[in-house]
């Protein structure tokens, strides 16, 4: 409110001066009324100039400084995951070989695993193939006996017919049963 006094005051005293010289002096120069607005004038913003700069000066200095502030904050954010990014691709080939060497090692091991299993069921196939055989040759032999004694009977049966008579066919018989008699007496007597 004093301000707004003051600058009244101030705009009033040229008014006053122009005013007494009206009153039946000669006009004054306007010259000297010029340089007392501008005197008035400068003061007047002078006045404002230097309440009102100084607070937005200040403000637009800590705006700008607080921008710069943020600017280095975030230019070492910046750097900072640029930084990490590096560091994460140079990890990343040491990254990449050891999968690399990983996926070699489960390679390896899965063809020793294949392989191993491999050899058991051959080594399976090959134990039944071997029982397999060896059945099939017993079960050969068991026919060629049965054949080979068929055919010894029938050539028995063969020979002895031609040489057994009636007479010595009858002969055979009764020592024949003779003998089952003597063995199963035999039998009665150990019981």
């Amino acid at each position: 409110m004093k301000r707004v006094v003051v600058l009244l005051a101030l705009m009033w005293v040229p008014a006053l001066v122009f005013a007494s010289h009206e009153g039946g002096q000669s006009a004054p120069s306007m010259t000297g009324w010029k340089w007392a607005n501008f005197a008035l004038l400068a003061g007047g913003l002078g006045y404002l100039i230097g309440k009102k700069a100084p607070a937005f000066f200040q403000g637009r200095t800590a705006g700008i400084q607080k921008g710069i502030a943020d600017a280095a904050r975030f230019k070492a954010d910046a750097e900072a995951r640029a930084a990490g990014i590096e560091k994460k691709m140079a990890e990343l080939g040491a990254e990449i070989e050891a999968l690399r060497t990983g996926a070699r090692k489960e390679s390896e091991a899965e063809y020793q695993r294949l392989r191993e299993e491999t050899a058991r069921q051959f080594a399976k196939i090959q134990a039944q193939a071997e029982r397999e055989i060896a059945s099939a040759a017993k079960a050969a032999r068991m026919e060629l006996k049965t054949e080979a004694a068929e055919l010894a009977i029938g050539l028995a049966e063969k020979q002895l017919r031609g040489r057994i008579t009636a007479e010595a066919g009858r002969g055979l018989v009764a020592g024949f049963v003779k003998d089952l008699e003597n063995q199963a007496g035999a039998g009665r007597g150990v019981s």
